[in-house]
């Protein structure tokens, strides 16, 4: 029996969408601890997914999870044949919200993979492999802070490279790291999840992301560079959260005008009445919305926590939703991967204890 348990991401942002620079992408990001992804692997002659239910059962044909099951299914065929193994028997014992910005479809297929290979004895090599399970193509943030965790930046891909056609799964390598940094041990991240459609994934993402880069602003990349170089990297390096939360924002900020007409504005509804609201409160540095979204990011510390989770609750109710407000820690330590299972795995930060959806009267 082999386990693989990782993070979810945030997403602030990529540093260029224009075709005039030399290069493309290059996304910014930081793995956090909580919540996770938790799979169990184990041999079998074929490949059998189950997936847990919220009451503790497990079952092949629950409705509650359909979407998770397959993509689990997907990536566990996918790995399998990879690793040029007969089987596995995979059990997934949690899930991140699925295409909510927080990295789910990367941090399952991850984490499915270093599960079946770590039961067969064998490599994961996910960096290698992410491709040809149809990740990491466009952002290398979901692989890198699988890997080892903390704040990220990819180096994105040459802009020559760049084809109208999505290309087959496997004919891309994963951007490289250009810089990594431990996040320190007081930040935090708020996170609220406003009840609303799930962003964007598949041929829906890729068509939008081909209309933007086709059509972005390249002053607007030369912009994010210099956030980039004089804001963002000393921030985290000299462990300043309320630059790096105003950095940050900014990028998100400027993202969103990229993909305004992708998404219905700088950031997608109801994300920007939940954005403006955080942008007054005096315990959250910056807010942003992670990816497509729908979750909205806070940064703020451990002394700011209780304050900032009290000033997410408020944005929801400004923007007339209903949702979930955690605040979170980073994790500088990447996926967790065991032989066996025998002592369960934490599967969540403690601070997300207090996590609660609105309306429940908890």
């Amino acid at each position: 029996m082999a386990r693989a348990s990782a993070g979810a991401r945030l997403h602030f942002g990529f540093c260029n969408l224009s075709l005039s620079h030399e290069r493309l992408y290059g996304a910014l990001g930081v793995g956090l601890a909580s919540p996770r992804v938790v799979v169990d692997a184990e041999p079998a002659a074929a490949v059998r997914v189950t997936v847990d239910e919220a009451d503790g059962t497990s079952s092949e044909s629950a409705d509650s999870a359909p979407s998770v099951r397959d993509d689990a299914r997907e990536y566990a065929t996918a790995a399998v044949d990879l690793l040029g193994v007969d089987g596995a028997r995979i059990a997934v014992r949690e899930s991140l919200p699925r295409h909510a910005g927080l990295g789910s479809g990367t941090q399952l297929a991850a984490a499915t993979l270093a599960a079946v290979a770590t039961a067969h004895g064998e490599p994961g090599r996910v960096r290698e492999r992410a491709p040809a399970l149809g990740r990491g193509g466009r952002s290398g943030v979901g692989v890198a802070t699988f890997e080892e965790g903390g704040f990220v930046l990819d180096a994105g891909h040459p802009t020559a490279r760049f084809t109208t056609d999505r290309p087959a799964d496997g004919e891309w390598t994963v951007p490289p790291v250009a810089a990594r940094h431990a996040v320190p041990d007081d930040w935090r991240f708020l996170l609220v999840e406003p009840e609303a459609d799930a962003g964007r994934s598949g041929a829906a993402e890729d068509d939008a992301m081909r209309t933007a880069v086709e059509r972005a602003e390249p002053g607007l990349a030369d912009r994010i560079g210099g956030i980039v170089t004089r804001r963002v990297l000393p921030a985290v390096a000299t462990g300043n959260a309320e630059a790096f939360g105003a950095a940050v924002g900014e990028i998100g900020r400027l993202n969103g005008a990229w993909y305004a007409d992708e998404q219905g504005g700088v950031y997608r509804p109801p994300v920007g009445e939940v954005v403006d609201s955080l942008s007054g409160a005096a315990s959250v540095f910056g807010a942003g919305q992670s990816s497509w979204g729908p979750t909205v990011y806070g940064v703020t510390d451990a002394e700011r926590a209780a304050a900032a989770r009290d000033a997410g609750e408020r944005a929801l109710d400004a923007a007339g939703v209903g949702g979930e407000v955690s605040v979170v820690r980073a994790s500088n330590e990447g996926a967790r991967i065991d032989a066996e299972r025998g002592t369960e795995l934490p599967s969540a930060d403690p601070e997300r204890g207090n996590t609660k959806p609105r309306g429940d009267g908890a």
